[in-house]
C-alpha cells in the first residue's frame, strides 16, 4: 500500500506513518509532562519543525542545480523533497540543546522522542515486509493506444531501470509534471519510462498529447485503473521507480519537481 485515502483526499503512506508517530510522541509527552508539571508538547513540536526545516535545506543543497533555474521551487514543499538523515540529525541536535538547557525536560522529552522514533521506525520496517508482493513489477493486463495487449514486463526485458508514471489527462498535477517527464525520457535512454493512463480511452489521451505538443513513448491504457489498485495507490500522479531487477526502490505521490525526479533517477 502506497497511499491512504480518506474520502476525496489521499496521502502517501510514509506521511501518514510519520503523523501517527508524532501523535504518539505528543500523547506520551503530554502524560509525562503533566506528571512532572512541565510542558512537553511545545518543545516536541519545535524539534519536529526544526527537523523538517533542516531536512528541506539539506535536500535543496543536494539538488541545488535543479532548483537554480526555478528559485520558487525551494519553498514549494509540495514536491516532498526532504532529506530524512539530515532531518534526523538536525532534530536530534536541537533536542540535545533543549535537554542540556532544561533539566526538567530531560526525562519526559527524551521518552516521548524515543517512543515516537520507535513507532516510526517499526511501522516503516514492518509494513513493507507485510506487503512484499507490491515491491515487484506488477503483472497487470494493459493496452497500447492502438488496442494491443501489453504488460509492464515487456518493457523491462532489456534489464534497464524503469520509471512507471500513473496519470490522467484531467489531473492538474499530472499535466504539470508531464513536460518534465517527457524531457527526462529523451535525456535518459538508459532508463525505460512507461506512462500508464488511469481510466481514460485512447482518443482522450491522443487529443491531450497532440494539443499540448507532448511526445511520449510507451503510453499504455489501464481502463479500469487496475495498476493503481495493485500497487496500492489511487492517488494521481503516482510515479514508481524500479531497478533493473524489477524491484520497486522509490515511490513518489504528487507532482514531481526537477529535484525529486533527479533523486528518483
Amino acid at each position: 500500500m502506497l497511499s491512504v485515502n480518506i474520502g476525496p483526499f489521499a496521502s502517501s503512506l510514509d506521511r501518514v506513518l510519520l503523523l501517527f508517530a508524532v501523535i504518539v510522541a505528543l500523547v506520551v509527552g503530554a502524560v509525562l509532562g503533566r506528571r512532572r508539571g512541565v510542558p512537553v508538547s511545545g518543545p516536541l513540536l519545535n524539534v519536529l519543525l526544526i527537523g523538517l526545516l533542516v531536512a528541506r535545506l539539506v535536500f535543496v543543497a543536494r539538488y541545488f542545480q535543479e532548483y537554480r533555474l526555478h528559485w520558487i521551487g525551494i519553498i514549494d514543499i509540495r514536491d516532498g523533497g526532504f532529506d530524512p538523515i539530515g532531518g534526523l540529525i538536525g532534530g536530534l541536535a536541537f533536542a540535545l540543546g533543549l535537554l542540556w538547557r532544561t533539566p526538567a525536560l530531560r526525562k519526559p522529552l527524551s521518552i516521548a522522542l524515543l517512543t515516537g522514533s520507535a513507532v516510526w521506525g517499526v511501522t516503516n520496517a514492518v509494513i513493507p515486509l507485510m506487503d512484499n508482493q507490491s515491491r515487484v513489477l506488477p503483472q497487470v493486463a494493459l493496452q497500447t493506444l492502438d488496442g494491443k495487449h501489453a504488460e509492464l514486463k515487456r518493457f523491462s526485458a532489456a534489464g534497464k531501470p524503469m520509471v512507471v508514471n500513473l496519470w490522467a489527462t484531467w489531473c492538474p498535477p499530472c499535466r504539470r509534471e508531464m513536460p518534465l517527464l517527457a524531457a527526462a525520457q529523451r535525456q535518459h535512454p538508459g532508463i525505460t519510462f512507461v506512462f500508464v493512463n488511469q481510466g481514460e480511452g485512447p482518443l482522450e489521451i491522443q487529443r491531450y498529447l497532440s494539443e499540448n505538443s507532448i511526445a511520449l513513448e510507451n503510453v499504455l491504457l489501464d481502463i479500469r485503473s487496475t495498476l493503481g489498485r495493485t500497487v496500492g495507490s489511487m492517488a494521481l500522479p503516482t510515479t514508481l521507480f524500479y531497478n533493473a531487477d524489477g524491484r520497486l526502490v522509490e515511490t513518489h505521490l504528487g507532482t514531481l519537481s526537477r529535484a525529486t525526479l533527479a533523486r528518483g533517477l
